[in-house]
């Protein structure tokens, strides 16, 4: 079995090319960090040759776990081959990996995507001087278009398991000869063919190399010493000597084999990024499209199928036929009661909100394929550098409103270990999938004729977000500046019809078959809780052993405006899956079509306790799926509760006070209203704006006591 990897740097193409070499149908996005893990997948037609997606990474000196993964997995498993895919808009950023990966000696391919994309721009790369000048294999391919795709198989099924045959990359004499002295001191400790990798290494400082290698005192002073003098020579840090060296080959490269455009003309994506990335407009824009996105999902062409789903398929066709077959076979009454108002109306109620579902992510994974989420990442990272947060904990947000388990594993792409802790606690603020159930139900049943109420949620999240951000920073756990953010932004193209349709058919199906597994049980379970009593005996849902259990919570969500039982027990429920909100609620308010339903919840709660329960359940602790996910990422059960609790917390507080701004504002003025909403404002006031700042002292005095007997 021949392993043939595939490495690059993020948003490089890598994924769409490993479907196209697979056929498999990996998650595709317009923003770095969507290879969270590495995956694999067998060459269509060669099931002796096993293709690996390693996560993206700019280099081969690693900042992130997920670089390092990249990095293990070359360095230690040898690859049988490796196709570096190259970004061919961005040639000499992307030639920076394949000369590092040129330094391992392993079998080298260069597939240069994206051909097509710099055709249309005027540059030209002559392919074939480019892969005489680096002594590999280079193939021009478009991966979205599946140009060359097959020309390129053909070179894996060629070159894997060969040995290299290209010669190292040779820098500055006087480079060469210290990498020279350091590889003595290597020999016969490191394989010989290993040999210039580790002693480029070496000569980076690279930390886990020189712990990795044991070598004994004298060769390491002797290994320092070269190093010293090197950086004597050149006046400049030894890391910097090599990255300096790197880029004047690469610059000799390019300007041999690629030929520039002779004018200065701005592309269409130019002068399109000139109005949606301006300071002055960008966040209206943004504003204005999340806006339209909610409202052809939730307001219009979505609810057209939501309303056909709830209220004749699940409201009439599928409950009267499942009653006259059950009728006819004379089945028991609680087996009948089980399947229509149990498993029926349970699964009916939440897989009614498919068809809005659908249309948000056939509209997200438009803006996603044409290259404007990009852009919002570019935007929000100027929005969250004024509140202390770093741009890169924006892109796990955005993936997480498909779903929050890899929004938080995508923070693996954050090299600082406080932004990555800080951003899996905030990433599931943001409405996911499951969400968009709660944000649909409440916003189509209280605010009908309002399109502001659905992308409110979003917005909510966001602010849930940057507050989160100003507080977080100024205690002893996150304090310190965030890292700049940098990230290409790639050129616009009109969406591909395939990839947009996989996104929203396999996000579709994964809410489709969880409605079919996870949400069926817990319909079972809060059927069988709120049908029957402590003694077992079938009674109405008020004398139920759900309706005296969550009877007992309800006055702890009394603030919020709605204390009774039936909020309350969906509340809980919404902690396995936050479907279960809407499920658990059509089951606790009895049979009935979708009207009687929303008939019966206008009847029970305000619209400003509806509101406060979508606020609280958008905002509070997430799914158990998304809270192993956080355990699994923080590796700690303390920093786990310490999320949780922090989330839960902030749900509560924002929920009270909207509830309780609501009363006073309609004038329903009591002395618990007031106090609720002072005490409440009072709290957010002093933590966002009159709270000592510790992010620079703190962290200012940590950072001088590093290196010293004290820490």
């Amino acid at each position: 079995m021949k392993t043939v990897a595939l490495a690059g740097n993020p948003n490089g193409g890598k994924t769409t090319l490993f479907n196209r070499l697979t056929g498999a149908h990996q998650m595709v996005g317009n923003w770095p960090g969507v290879t969270v893990e590495s995956k694999s997948g067998y060459l269509q037609g060669e099931n002796s040759i096993i293709i690996q997606d390693l996560p993206g990474t700019y280099s081969l000196s690693p900042y992130t776990s997920e670089e390092l993964i990249t990095r293990k997995f070359l360095v230690e498993k040898k690859p049988d081959l490796v196709v570096d895919v190259v970004d061919a808009t961005n040639l000499e950023r992307n030639l920076y990996l394949t000369l590092q990966l040129m330094e391992t000696k392993l079998p080298l391919v260069v597939s240069l995507n994206m051909v097509d994309v710099v055709k249309n721009t005027g540059r030209r790369i002559n392919i074939d001087k480019l892969s005489y000048l680096l002594g590999v294999p280079v193939i021009g391919i478009s991966a979205l278009k599946n140009t060359n795709v097959a020309q390129l198989k053909e070179k894996i099924m060629k070159n894997s398991g060969t040995e290299a045959k290209y010669h190292f990359p040779e820098y500055d004499k006087r480079l060469e000869s210290a990498l020279m002295m350091i590889s003595k001191n290597l020999a016969g400790i490191i394989p010989s063919q290993d040999l210039r990798w580790y002693a480029i290494k070496f000569f980076e400082r690279d930390e886990e190399i020189w712990q990795k290698v044991h070598l004994d005192a004298t060769r390491k002073e002797d290994i320092e010493n070269i190093i010293g003098t090197a950086e004597k020579i050149f006046e400049d840090s030894s890391d910097s000597i090599i990255v300096n060296a790197r880029y004047e080959y690469i610059a000799k490269i390019v300007g041999m084999c690629v030929v520039e455009k002779d004018d200065f003309t701005m592309s269409l994506s130019d002068e399109v990024d000139r109005f949606v990335t301006n300071r002055l407009f960008a966040f209206p824009v943004f504003i204005f499209v999340m806006w339209f996105v909610y409202y052809l999902s939730i307001q219009t062409i979505g609810t057209i199928g939501s309303n056909w789903v709830n209220d004749v398929l699940f409201g009439k066709w599928i409950p009267e036929t499942a009653a006259a077959i059950l009728n006819t076979w004379h089945v028991a009454a609680w087996m009948k009661s089980l399947i229509i108002d149990g498993i029926i109306n349970g699964l009916g109620s939440v897989l009614g909100f498919v068809p809005q579902i659908m249309m948000l992510f056939l509209c997200l994974g438009i803006l996603e394929d044409c290259g404007y989420m990009a852009r919002i990442a570019f935007v929000m990272d100027r929005i969250f550098h004024r509140f202390n947060l770093s741009g890169k904990s924006f892109i796990p947000m955005l993936i997480s409103t498909g779903c929050g388990v890899p929004g938080i594993m995508a923070t693996r792409t954050i090299e600082n270990d406080r932004d990555r802790k800080m951003t899996i606690m905030l990433t599931t603020f943001m409405p996911c999938s499951a969400k968009l159930t709660v944000i649909a139900l409440i916003s189509g049943t209280f605010f009908p004729q309002k399109s502001w109420v659905a992308p409110s949620a979003y917005f909510l999240g966001m602010l849930a977000v940057i507050g989160s951000g100003i507080f977080l920073k100024k205690t002893n756990l996150f304090a310190g500046p965030p890292l700049p953010f940098v990230m290409e932004l790639p050129a616009y193209h009109f969406p591909k019809l395939s990839n947009v349709t996989k996104q929203v058919v396999n996000r579709a199906r994964s809410f489709i078959h969880k409605a079919g597994t996870i949400i069926f049980a817990s319909c079972v379970i809060i059927w069988f809780l709120s049908s029957f009593s402590f003694n077992l005996q079938m009674v109405p849902e008020n004398q139920s052993m759900l309706r005296y259990f969550g009877t007992g919570i309800a006055p702890i969500f009394a603030p919020l405006g709605f204390g009774d039982w039936h909020a309350t027990v969906a509340v809980l429920a919404g902690l396995i899956a936050k479907e279960n909100c809407v499920g658990t609620l059509r089951i606790t308010f009895g049979s009935g079509g979708s009207n009687t339903f929303v008939h019966l919840l206008r009847q029970t709660y305000t619209p400003a306790a509806g509101y406060a329960f979508l606020a609280f359940n958008l905002l509070c602790a997430p799914c158990f799926a998304a809270i192993g996910t956080m355990y699994k990422e923080y590796g700690d059960l303390g920093w786990t509760m310490k999320a949780l609790l922090y989330q839960t917390g902030l749900a509560y507080l924002i929920a009270v006070l909207l509830y309780q701004v609501s009363e006073l504002l309609q004038q329903k003025i009591t002395l618990t209203a007031v106090l609720w909403v002072v005490l409440i404002l009072a709290l957010f006031v002093y933590c966002l704006f009159f709270k000592k700042d510790k992010s620079e002292g703190f962290y200012q005095i940590k950072e001088m006591m590093k290196g010293s007997d004290l820490l």
